[in-house]
């Protein structure tokens, strides 16, 4: 360490006890109580609809989810077991199952080989084929519903022949725009040594891809996936639009919206037919968010 670096540090790290030691100290202190209480408060209503799923109905509508929290304790699975056996909600998070992984899988697929051609490939138009594809994010998809419906009626595009094919390529369709623009803002971040490396030592073009790109993509790729299938699982609308709301093609949203019409006044099923719904998402997002921090931050800072 040079004298200039050792002069910069004492000049920013305050003597114990000092005035500016303690207001540093105050500030840290006071950034993680507001951090832990915003924390606290997103978690509290996720929270009570946990309690609340467990609970009677006559405990739900004469007292507070959180006295369900102290001894005695009353909790019950009925209301799990109704909902699943009333409420054709198993097969509806199977659809969703049916629909959300190939509507991940494709868009990150076809996302990944068009970023690299944006990112490290040379052909004409380039710049503004991309500046085209980035402007599709501001074009509401509502609009696209009539024509690509007719479309699909009109090619027999439709879940009575083709099952969940058209609602793939609906999600496909909306996500790739906000999908190649991620991962192109990643590739083009990579060292451009390892491309001239791997040139030299003879690689090509899908080698390039397959060994270098994607191995070091996978915390971009991880945040595309999280986004994707978030976005299609909690999707009602374009699920209503493409598949229908008919029992053996219907996703979890559609039936929730059927039961929250159906058992206006059974809510307390509700809770138990929300969190049903939630618990995937929340998994796959524990189980990718060390990537996510990191691939949303792809490409913010060159080098």
């Amino acid at each position: 360490m040079t004298a200039q670096a050792v002069a910069r540090e004492e000049v920013v790290r305050a003597p114990a006890w000092s005035p500016a030691w303690i207001s540093q100290r105050l500030q840290k202190v006071l950034l993680h109580v507001v951090v832990i209480g915003l924390t606290a408060a997103w978690m509290v209503p996720a929270i009570a609809l946990f309690t609340s799923s467990f609970r009677h109905f006559e405990d739900i509508n004469s007292t507070g989810w959180w006295t369900a929290l102290a001894p005695p304790f009353k909790f019950t699975v009925d209301n799990y077991a109704k909902v699943l056996s009333s409420g054709n909600l198993g097969h509806s998070i199977f659809n969703s199952f049916m629909i959300s992984i190939p509507a991940t899988v494709i868009p990150t697929t076809i996302a990944a080989f068009a970023a690299y051609a944006f990112a490290w490939m040379k052909f004409p138009g380039r710049n503004y084929l991309f500046l085209a594809l980035v402007a599709l994010l501001a074009v509401p998809l509502q609009l696209t519903f009539v024509p690509v419906l007719k479309t699909y009626v009109s090619v027999g595009l439709v879940p009575q022949n083709w099952g969940f094919v058209g609602v793939w390529l609906a999600h496909a369709g909306y996500g790739l725009p906000f999908a190649v623009y991620l991962l192109a803002n990643f590739f083009r971040a990579l060292p451009s040594d390892l491309f001239e490396s791997a040139e030299i030592d003879g690689a090509g073009t899908l080698t390039v891809f397959f060994r270098i790109v994607l191995p070091l993509s996978v915390p971009a790729i991880a945040s595309l996936v999280i986004f994707q299938f978030l976005w299609v699982w909690n999707d009602l609308l374009v699920a209503l639009i493409y598949v229908g709301g008919t029992e053996n093609v219907a996703p979890v949203t559609v039936t929730l919206a059927n039961l929250s019409n159906s058992l206006g006044q059974g809510w307390h099923l509700l809770t138990a037919a929300a969190f049903l719904s939630m618990i995937i998402p929340l998994v796959v997002f524990i189980s990718l968010q060390r990537y996510f921090v990191r691939g949303i931050l792809a490409g913010s800072v060159k080098g």
